[in-house]
This record gives structure tokens, C-alpha cells and sequence, in this order.
């Protein structure tokens, strides 16, 4: 999952980002307005944080530029602007959600997950399960037939974008930009790799394997 985040504050920055990073979350940080609408349109993101009095752009002319142009990622505004008349322009502007500084930042995390999960349709945020392969988002646990599986972040962010992706081509390009965001060497086995240490712990010792490589497309996870 990849977050944008649009914040000035270095201190606050810092934070989210550790906080989102320790949750699975890939995070890609801009400083500025002019910075974080250039991401907001020429990247994907499943979701976007963003703080309304930035150099260069504000925050409100970044959600009315993306939403003119027809991006549709879910956004929380992170302010200090704590009116009602702030926050009910912040949401005719075309943000989701508005969230006061200072904040919690596990309110924070649950309002992300909240916005990506009805974002994505998805009625249960917490649990994913393909055969008998479960991994709930809360506890962070893996299992499969019964058996708990130890990963580490990465292989964790891989397996959950590739449940949420379940049954669909997924590029190593895409992958990629998901787990590492977007200053990544294309040329890089990382994927390969990564995907050879999870498919090690899902499927090695498993008679029916779901990790499947598509040669000069990517990976895919289904019931073969």
C-alpha cells in the first residue's frame, strides 16, 4: 500500500512516516505543494495525507487541481485549522476526511484504513485469505493451514498487496513502485528476490502452491 504524503513540518513528517512505514505502509514525502501535486499526478497512490498551508501550493489547490483531473484517491487533510468552516471547505474542496492537529496518530491509521478499504469496496479491513492462506492487518499474523508464517515487513507488504491484488497480473514495476515507492532502480532483482524468500514461507511446504511466476509479465497469487 502506498501513501503520498504532502506535510511541511520535517518533525511531523518524520513521524507519520515512521508510524505508516512500521504499518506495512510504503510512503512517498513531499515537502511543498509544488513537489506533492507533481506526485499526485504523475504517480498511484492508494491514499493521501495532506496538510493545507504548504510553500509553493496549499493543500486545498492541490485537491481541487488533482480532482479536476479526474484522480479520485482517497485524501485525509491534516491541519491545524480546527474550524467548522475549515473543515467543511476542506471536504467541499474534495477531501475525504479532515483530521485536526494534534492528533493521534492511531486515528490517523484508522482513518487511512478506513478510506482505502470503502475506496476499494472491501467490507472486512482487517482479515485476507486466499485458500488457506490468511493474514489479518491488526495482528500482523500469517497462517496458512493452520500454521503461523513469520515474515518480515517487506515480505509482509509484498503478501498483502498481492492478496489485495488477488488473481490479477501484477508487474514487477508495480510492485516495485508499491513496496519501495518511486526512487527505485528499474533494473534491480529486489523483486525477484523478495519474492523468492515469501514464496519460500507461503508455498514450500505446501502441497498447493499459490504464488505463481508469468514469465515477461510479473506474479500473480491464485488457486492453481
Amino acid at each position: 500500500m502506498r501513501i503520498l504524503l504532502v506535510e511541511d513540518d520535517e518533525k511531523i513528517a518524520a513521524f507519520i512516516a515512521k508510524g505508516l512505514k512500521e504499518s506495512g505502509y510504503t510512503v512517498d514525502h513531499a515537502a511543498d505543494g509544488i513537489d506533492g501535486l507533481h506526485l499526485a499526478l504523475t504517480e498511484t497512490f492508494d491514499a493521501g495525507i495532506f496538510d493545507i498551508m504548504l510553500p509553493g501550493i496549499d493543500g486545498l489547490q492541490i485537491i481541487e487541481t488533482m480532482r479536476g483531473s479526474g484522480i479520485n484517491m482517497p485524501l485525509i487533510i491534516l491541519s491545524a485549522r480546527h474550524s467548522v468552516d475549515d473543515r467543511i471547505k476542506g471536504l467541499q474542496t474534495g477531501a475525504d476526511d479532515y483530521l485536526v492537529k494534534p492528533f493521534s496518530f492511531s486515528e490517523l491509521l484508522t482513518r487511512v484504513q478506513a478510506l482505502i478499504r470503502r475506496s476499494r469496496g472491501t467490507t472486512d479491513p482487517t482479515n485476507l485469505s486466499m485458500a488457506d492462506l490468511t493474514l489479518n492487518l491488526l495482528t500482523r499474523e500469517v497462517g496458512r493451514a493452520g500454521r503461523n508464517i513469520e515474515l518480515q515487513p517487506k515480505e509482509f507488504s509484498l503478501l498483502q498487496f498481492m492478496m489485495q491484488n488477488a488473481g490479477k497480473a501484477v508487474s514487477k514495476t508495480t510492485i516495485l513502485e508499491h513496496i519501495w515507492g518511486y526512487n527505485f532502480d528499474p533494473q534491480t532483482n529486489t523483486v525477484d528476490v523478495l519474492v523468492c524468500r515469501l514464496r519460500a514461507k507461503i508455498d514450500k511446504e505446501f502441497p498447493k502452491k499459490l504464488l505463481h511466476t508469468l514469465r515477461g509479465v510479473g506474479y500473480v497469487l491464485k488457486v492453481s
